[in-house]
């Protein structure tokens, strides 16, 4: 990293009329971590995604050593070897290095309870991050994206950001005794507060770059008509400090500047779109048409958010539970829910195999913006840990045995990947508890008696 004598401080934002702008890390702050005593260490941050209805499993694991892998089939020991990428696993083939495919971790706390009606979808996505068994209309407890949230949010603007991709407000339908907020969402703030997730990019860019004083409706609408672009509100700001600095941070500067401007023309772009005359299609009014355009954009705001240190800790769910969303632009018509019972039947098991790949593909393109976004002495990649799993294995039969899991990036160098790791059957929550026990926050809240969390997992740090 290049040291220039100019040092401006790791905060510094560009303020205008209804704008905010944090910097990214450049190297015109280290000089200012050197003089406060702190030191210049990478920045880790935490996301999780969740996929909903399960996966087809013989299409995502991998083989071990040559040997296919036969799911919900363990071992008594842990297995390792090194990644033989699977049809639905092979888009990320080029993210070799900084992957780790994580088998044979389950939800335990999912399994039922005598009469519970219903559940199969609910409990184990409202465990997926808690590690509790919900019981309909009882209480749950804080998930692991709050626990870290807690203890990072004094570093950042925002505690968390929580995103979906279809919106809740079209949803409502519960899961026999269980009501929707067990499908809804992933995050939960306290045992009986479940944090809704946020599907619309307006809302998720302007929670970001917005700096408006006033909630008033009226009160925004001047300021983005009287501010084309939020950013040329802060121009006057962005000119003085790229004369001030070195090349490689005004290349640095400019090209997140630019992000954030194309983030901002393709959410106008989805935003004309839902005034012109459309035929009639699965998404709500304002998200972009397809689901590959929708969820580019939520995760360009998520590097944003990282790249700006707007937060540390994300979590973003592909679809609810029961998501009966339509992929017409992979040539599907029928509903993902339906499809994922398809009782052995081949053109439906194929369809499934196709979004279940479009899903890889979509992740790819996120690795690829975090591992090209440069971070310090790294990348995004490099310093964060992304946890990509589901609530189910088979939607079929409503399964949280063996759940399709990776672990993504490089931990601030402590996560050696390249490897497909197999469990004897161990709690997903462990997988929580170590990725906590990397980043240095307490985990005793996951350890308590309610949780079905049993200890670490090994082998996953250097």
């Amino acid at each position: 990293m290049m040291i220039f004598k100019k040092a401006i401080p790791r905060r510094t934002f560009l303020r205008g009329v209804g704008a905010t702008v944090a910097l990214p890390l450049l190297d015109s702050m280290v000089p200012a971590f050197a003089a406060t005593g702190d030191k210049a260490k990478p920045v880790q941050r935490l996301g999780f995604i969740y996929n909903p209805n399960g996966r087809i499993m013989e299409k995502w694991l991998p083989s071990i050593n040559g040997a296919p892998t036969v799911h919900g089939k363990y071992s008594a020991t842990t297995i390792e070897s090194k990644i033989e990428f699977s049809p639905t696993l092979e888009p990320l083939a080029p993210f070799q290095d900084r992957l780790l495919v994580l088998s044979g971790l389950d939800i335990k706390a999912a399994f039922p309870r005598p009469g519970e009606a219903g559940g199969g979808h609910g409990r184990p996505c409202s465990a997926f991050l808690t590690g509790i068994h919900a019981k309909p209309g009882g209480a749950m407890g804080t998930s692991v994206d709050q626990l870290v949230a807690r203890q990072l949010r004094k570093h950042t603007q925002l505690g968390s950001l929580e995103l979906t991709l279809e919106s809740p407000d079209i949803l409502g339908k519960g899961d026999g005794a269980y009501s929707d907020a067990y499908t809804k969402t992933i995050s939960w703030l306290t045992k009986m507060t479940p944090l809704p997730m946020e599907a619309n990019p307006r809302a998720v860019f302007e929670r970001l770059l917005g700096g408006s004083e006033s909630t008033d409706p009226a009160v925004r609408s001047r300021e983005i008509r009287r501010n084309r672009s939020i950013l040329d509100s802060v121009t006057e700001e962005v000119n003085s400090l790229l004369t001030g600095f070195g090349p490689r941070d005004r290349t640095r500067l400019t090209e997140y500047l630019d992000s954030i401007r194309d983030i901002e023309r393709r959410i106008q772009l989805a935003e004309e779109q839902v005034s012109r005359k459309l035929p009639e299609m699965e998404r709500p009014a304002g998200m972009p048409a397809t689901f590959s355009e929708h969820i580019k954009l939520m995760f360009d705001l998520e590097v944003l958010a990282f790249q700006g240190d707007l937060t540390r800790v994300t979590t973003m769910m592909l679809g609810p539970e029961q998501s009966d969303r339509i992929y017409r632009e992979i040539g599907i018509a029928d509903a993902h829910h339906q499809l994922s019972h398809h009782a052995g039947n081949v053109e439906w098991i194929e369809m499934i195999g196709k979004i279940d790949r479009l899903h890889s593909e979509m992740f790819a393109y996120y690795l690829e913006k975090l591992r090209s976004t440069p971070d310090g002495d790294g990348t995004l990649l490099d310093h964060s840990m992304i946890i990509y799993s589901s609530g189910l294995s088979s939607g079929m039969w409503h399964s949280h045995n063996d759940v399709p899991t990776l672990l993504a990036g490089g931990g601030a160098g402590r996560i050696k990947g390249g490897r497909h790791i197999r469990y004897p059957g161990l709690p997903l929550t462990n997988l929580h508890l170590t990725v906590m026990d990397i980043m240095g926050v307490p985990s005793e809240e996951l350890t308590r008696e309610e949780t079905d969390a049993t200890g670490k997992l090994e082998h996953l740090s250097i």
